[in-house]
């Protein structure tokens, strides 16, 4: 594939037909994630006391749901029209309490640029954007003062393990890299590590892959 012909591919990858297209082709299914909340945003959340909270990359929203059952009120943020309806219809099934705690906002992440210092949670999980560089500033920048950023992706070692990863290798970033672009003078990093966990490849045989994990809190 020549650079420019991947350039662009790479560009459709992250438009909202691409991924109105991806969800609406499980329709029959269903949904195309599991519909169970982000593992390692149950681990790294659940001791927090609840408040605002923005899920960037929310998707069918199973982690927005999450959250707001557990007190936080969410943003729920994501490029795809149909994945938020699918996140508005998981939430109102859960009930008026859950539902009503969860905005639901389609923006493209790649130049959205949420209200500075107010969430007192900021959460994107495996959010793989060329633009991660200043995603990441910018999501920094919405976390409020005490608030936590937490960042969690698939690690880059996991681009060799047979289980389907794809993209860019400058797509996939180590903990210890997220965490030096942080101001240390405005951050404290709470995790910065790489937990392995098993699934299947894509021959049915068991791999270990990791989940890169940052949290920090701001000071």
């Amino acid at each position: 594939m020549s650079h420019d012909h991947q350039a662009a591919h790479q560009v459709t990858e992250f438009t909202q037909e691409f991924w109105d297209e991806r969800y609406r082709a499980v329709e029959g299914s269903g949904q195309l994630w599991s519909g169970r909340p982000n593992p390692q945003l149950v681990e790294q959340v659940s001791g927090l006391p609840p408040g605002d909270a923005l899920e960037a990359g929310c998707g069918e929203g199973a982690d927005a749901v999450w959250l707001a059952g557990r007190g936080w009120t969410v943003t729920a943020v994501d490029v795809s029209a149909v994945a938020l309806e699918r996140g508005a219809a998981a939430a109102a099934a859960q009930g008026e309490d859950i539902a009503r705690r969860i905005t639901w906002r389609r923006e493209d992440l790649r130049s959205w640029q949420p209200e500075r210092d107010r969430f007192g949670l900021v959460s994107a999980q495996y959010m793989h954007l060329p633009e991660r560089g200043s995603l990441h500033r910018r999501l920094a920048a919405a976390v409020r003062p005490g608030g936590t950023l937490l960042i969690v992706a698939h690690h880059p070692d996991d681009l060799r393990a047979n289980v389907g990863r794809t993209g860019h290798p400058d797509m996939f970033m180590s903990a210890q890299d997220m965490a030096a672009s942080l101001d240390p003078g405005e951050w404290d990093v709470i995790v910065a590590d790489a937990p392995g966990r098993s699934v299947p490849n894509l021959d049915g045989q068991p791999v270990t892959v990791r989940d890169t994990v940052l949290r920090a809190v701001r000071r």
